[in-house]
């Protein structure tokens, strides 16, 4: 697996293009430039959650006695389930009734930036032999991209418009559905390839 695979897989995760619409809606009663110091805030928390998972993913997938495959193939299960919610989004995915003007760590660090399919993906990663540099790189090069998207939200939306974001946000559905279809078959590779 490349540091550019690995960067683009977790930046189709973060759905940056697809949280616009949402980061719009939650913040949309404060002022463009709070707007941006908020993004920027939650975006930091997201980084150091997903941090945190890298490095807790091993231990904590070898105390539960979880294989990789396992988690390969539960990985690809809950990407396809994410890659659908993309291609074939809620009706009322900008509801956010939590009674708040100013949203901290939920929802938009976490679950809409670090949300499980990107938490299960870095402990896979943290299971494979690619070292904690390339690991690492990638998450940064994924959050460094979705950041940019992110505090772009309000230029991006007058740009593409809602339709525009809506065809983005199904092209990389698309994307991650033939993602998620790959990482579930190195999942059950091994178990046709065993020795009886």
């Amino acid at each position: 697996m490349t540091l550019f695979s690995m960067a683009f897989s977790l930046f189709l995760l973060m759905d940056s293009i697809g949280n616009v619409p949402i980061f719009i809606a939650i913040l949309k009663e404060i002022s463009p430039k709070r707007q941006r110091k908020i993004i920027f805030r939650e975006l930091i928390l997201a980084l150091i959650a997903v941090i945190i998972f890298y490095f807790i993913g091993d231990p904590l997938l070898t105390f539960m006695h979880i294989s990789q495959q396992s988690v390969l193939i539960s990985g690809g299960i809950i990407l396809f389930i994410i890659a659908l919610k993309l291609i074939f989004p809620p009706a009322n995915r900008n509801g956010w009734q939590n009674g708040q003007k100013e949203p901290f760590l939920v929802p938009l660090a976490i679950p809409l930036v670090a949300g499980p399919a990107v938490l299960a993906t870095v402990m896979l990663y943290s299971r494979q032999e690619i070292g904690h540099f390339m690991a690492l790189s990638a998450i940064f090069i994924a959050w460094v991209a979705s950041t940019i998207v992110l505090l772009s939200a309000s230029y991006l939306r007058r740009v593409l418009g809602e339709k525009g974001l809506s065809v983005c946000e199904k092209l990389m559905g698309l994307i991650l559905v033939m993602l998620a279809v790959q990482m579930f078959l190195d999942g059950i590779a091994p178990v046709f390839h065993a020795k009886p």
